[in-house]
């Protein structure tokens, strides 16, 4: 039963990421100031869960075609069941509420809603924004003492993610016309299941995708691997320590054949996997094979049989991501909630009276940072928009005995929780050397 559930509450998630990683890509593209120097495709992360996390809390307060079109991107049938699959997704991936268990990595996923002290939220809003997504509703002065507003969402935002993210929202971004912001943040730090030696690493060249190379420093092992290969790509899996309950079970429980019926769950394994095509320009056909349907990364990620391994290289990278996500949203179909006269978002905030212009979503921003290293990974994301009101306006698998396994060229990655199905990060690197 609970296996089933897993598969539905992270199939809407997987589709929604894998098509926000093209639009991403194809926003970089067209644009110079989101693509690196003179548009050229550049580096990306961006966490799915936390973009898919705060539009399933705006389809929550959302009705008529606004609520149609956030069902529709985010792969729901209705809002009740969008918010238990965000429940069942939190609850699983993050079970420990930011809390690190002994011998595994950190992770936390936190939401804030801050609300003008003169529009309450509705308690069907706030009830639901509590059980589902584990929110905190704040009161400010949103009229009078925007600027402040704001300072306390970034500086929220910051704790939260442990001084990777130092703001979410810019200048300018909240006004005495904001109502109400919605802002999610998650923070990961794990160290690799087998950490990789600092003594192997040595620089290589890294080719990329206009012919050129670059050096950068690789990370080796020798130890057997987690891969599995397919035509024209491999998949690696690495995953992370991982905290193992039993370990609280006296001695003789732990050798039993019988497990005592108080024992939790198996906890959240969590593991970053690397698809790398065959040809040094193939990123982008794997890219769409990914987003071709949303079993493909499941049914593509090793299981547990590790393989030898012959020459085996993964670059150290850093990456940060910051964006305004409006166009990008429009662009997969959400279009309805941008628009002042047409957005229906009366289930978010109490009425306070017939001359209250209508809410209507103003932008979002989002805000990623990961960094991969030999002793594991670090990484944040927060995601935030704000409402305001205004005046009406298959490849088959083979499994050889050895395989090389060598990332000097572009490949994208991706941070899972194996038990829930969920995205934590997402995204791929053209150039390790840039951040």
């Amino acid at each position: 039963m609970e296996d089933g559930a897993r598969r539905y509450s992270s199939l809407g998630l997987t589709a929604f990421s894998h098509r926000l990683m093209k639009k991403f890509v194809s926003a970089a593209n067209d644009c110079p100031a989101a693509g690196g120097e003179s548009g050229r495709p550049d580096n990306l992360v961006f966490s799915p869960l936390s973009i898919y996390s705060v539009l399933s809390l705006a389809a929550t307060g959302a009705k008529g075609s606004s609520q149609r079109e956030l069902l529709d991107v985010l792969g729901a049938k209705s809002r009740d069941s969008l918010a238990a699959n965000v429940r069942y997704i939190v609850q699983r991936a993050f079970p420990g509420d930011g809390q690190q268990q002994p011998g595994g990595p950190r992770v936390e996923h936190a939401c804030g809603l801050w609300h003008d002290a003169a529009r309450a939220l509705k308690p069907a809003f706030r009830d639901v924004a509590a059980a589902s997504f584990k929110a905190a509703a704040h009161a400010v002065d949103f009229l009078r003492k925007p600027e402040e507003a704001r300072a306390q969402i970034n500086s929220w935002v910051k704790e939260k993610t442990s001084n990777l993210i130092d703001s979410i929202l810019p200048e300018g971004s909240v006004e005495k016309d904001t109502r109400l912001v919605v802002a999610t943040a998650i923070y990961f730090k794990g160290i690799w299941r087998t950490p990789f030696s600092k003594s192997l690493t040595k620089e290589h060249k890294f080719h990329l995708l206009d012919g050129g190379t670059v050096d950068a420093e690789f990370m080796r092992s020798y130890d057997h691997q987690f891969i599995a290969t397919y035509k024209g790509f491999k998949v690696l899996k690495m995953p992370y320590a991982a905290h193992d309950p039993m370990e609280r079970l006296p001695a003789a429980a732990r050798t039993t054949a019988v497990v005592p019926r108080d024992v939790p769950p198996p906890p959240p394994q969590y593991s970053m996997v690397v698809f790398l095509p065959d040809a040094r320009n193939g990123l982008s056909s794997l890219e769409d094979k990914l987003a071709s349907s949303p079993g493909f990364l499941r049914r593509h990620t090793p299981d547990n049989s590790v393989v030898e391994v012959g020459d085996f290289r993964v670059p150290k990278f850093r990456l940060s991501f910051y964006a305004s996500a409006r166009g990008v949203f429009q662009d997969l179909g959400i279009k309805v909630v941008f628009d002042p006269a047409a957005a229906d978002l009366t289930d978010m905030l109490e009425d306070q009276g017939p001359g209250e212009p209508p809410l209507f979503l103003g932008d979002v921003f989002h805000k990623a940072v990961i960094e991969v290293n030999e002793e594991g990974t670090e990484a944040a994301a927060s995601t935030a928009f704000g409402m305001v009101v205004t005046e009406p306006l298959g490849s088959r698998r083979r499994r050889p005995k050895r395989v090389d396994f060598v990332a000097d060229q572009p490949f994208a990655f991706f941070v899972v929780e194996e038990v829930s199905g969920a995205i934590l990060f997402a995204g791929h690197v053209l150039d390790p050397t840039k951040s």
